[in-house]
């Protein structure tokens, strides 16, 4: 009769520890930064109503 040796090598080791469970879950709260496109001029204080109209090519 044939007996069969388990053996089990470092590396295969190594891999069923790193992939015998599934990661941590991520929550949602931490995937989305939130943050102004740019940054408002408070300094001029200027403000100009069609300043979309003129950066979009309108005029």
């Amino acid at each position: 009769m044939t007996q069969e040796r388990k053996s089990v090598d470092a590396a295969q080791l190594q891999r069923s520890l790193r992939f015998s469970r599934l990661p941590e879950p991520v929550r949602l709260e931490d995937t989305v930064e939130e943050r102004p496109a740019a940054p408002h001029d408070s300094v001029s204080g200027a403000y100009n109503a069609d300043w979309w109209l003129i950066r979009m090519g309108g005029l």
